[in-house]
């Protein structure tokens, strides 16, 4: 049976992460790979937490299995991170089901849009996180594209965005990134959201909203705006979220995947068929990672030390966003990079063409993908000086 297989191509992040990590220049910058980093370009462990932590580790009694739908402290609590006080909230229109990580959570929603209807197509933004595509047609569902970002004058295409979204059918599903746009960086303002948001409600196609950056933008409230808009404006939406970023869980996989129905009895038939497929890929989430996100927002203590770290975290890349900005700008390059500092989050496009981006690797061991997409975090004050002199002479 194995010798039928032909051998697939690397993902390109995970080749340039095993390419950075042999690579012997004490200079090297590894500006691939989509984690935070600090200014000694480490990911940290957030004080908040270890905090958990070492409570959950205190405190926790059995090991015995979680539920279909995880753990249900952590699903109320995210709730009401993402949605506030919202009215769905009130109204009992919401189940969530905790999910292994974000993409764990995405691949939960494309199971549930393929219950909902089997010819479904889902439309994401072009560009959009490289995993969305094949996670969609991994669950058997059509995938079709949007204009998103304008590389040319490094914004949003959102007229030919709304134009071209006016002709999807009303059983379809129009992926949206709620802030922090990966790859770009560039998100819709508050009057897009609002024109985006009734589109949705006059055309009536289902809007999936993929939240995995709350905090890293402007705020954690001014982040999920444009999401809470489209929970006032439409009877249905899914929602895919992570705390890989904002707690910084990466490697505890936590997610959460919410449904907002129409009313509270069709948002548990919902439910139930969440949890169906849920049972069918995984079974149950792990525990771990869940607990300590619920263990810090139950914590007015521990929430805010969080918010404190999550300031600290968003700071830092907005501070590397002008100083990248303004260092280019110093040192003679004439090509505008102003727009880094209209984006948000930790990543933008910075328009080099394959043979800079080459030239950036082999010559300074600078590290990024093949579309110039780079993680703003990987910058730090000790090797600014360092990127600086090999972009300027890159795009000489």
């Amino acid at each position: 049976m194995f010798s039928a297989l032909k051998p697939l191509p690397t993902d390109p992040i995970l080749g340039l992460m095993a390419a950075f990590k042999q690579d012997t220049n004490p200079n090297k910058i590894d500006l691939g790979v989509g984690v935070y980093k600090d200014e000694q370009g480490n990911t940290p462990v957030l004080r908040a937490v270890k905090k958990a932590e070492a409570f959950r580790l205190e405190n926790e009694t059995t090991k015995s299995y979680i539920g279909l739908a995880g753990n249900l402290d952590f699903c109320q609590k995210m709730e009401s991170l993402l949605l506030g006080e919202h009215k769905a909230l009130l109204a009992n229109r919401v189940r969530t089901a905790q999910t292994p990580g974000g993409t764990g959570s995405l691949r939960v929603a494309a199971e549930f849009i393929k219950r909902c209807n089997t010819n479904a197509t889902v439309w994401v933004t072009t560009p959009t996180w490289a995993n969305h595509i094949s996670l969609f047609e991994a669950a058997g569902l059509g995938v079709k594209e949007y204009p998103y970002y304008d590389y040319e004058n490094k914004d949003l295409l959102f007229n030919e965005m709304i134009d071209t979204l006016k002709s999807v059918s009303k059983g379809d599903v129009v992926l949206i990134h709620a802030c922090c746009h990966n790859p770009s960086g560039m998100d819709l303002n508050a009057e897009q959201w609002e024109v985006f948001a009734e589109l949705a409600k006059d055309v009536g196609f289902t809007v999936l909203v993929d939240i995995a950056y709350q905090g890293f933008g402007t705020s954690l409230d001014a982040d999920a705006a444009g999401l809470r808009l489209l929970a006032d404006t439409v009877d249905e939406l899914i929602i895919c979220s992570s705390c890989s970023k904002n707690f910084g869980l990466y490697r505890e996989r936590v997610g959460a995947c919410s449904i907002i129905s129409e009313n509270a009895a069709t948002a548990d038939v919902s439910n139930s068929v969440l949890l169906s497929v849920v049972r069918s890929i995984y079974s149950m989430p792990p525990a771990h990672g869940a607990d300590i996100v619920a263990t810090i927002l139950g914590s007015n203590e521990l929430t805010q030390e969080w918010h404190q770290e999550l300031d600290e975290m968003r700071g830092r890349i907005n501070e590397f966003r002008g100083l990248i900005k303004t260092r280019l700008a110093e040192a003679g390059v004439e090509q505008d990079f102003s727009f880094i500092e209209r984006q948000h989050g930790m990543f933008s496009f910075l328009g080099l063409n394959k043979e800079q981006i080459e030239r950036l690797k082999t010559e300074y061991a600078i590290y990024m993908v093949g579309s110039s997409r780079v993680n703003v975090a990987g910058i730090s004050h000790g090797n600014m000086d360092y990127f600086v002199n090999a972009m300027v002479n890159v795009l000489k």
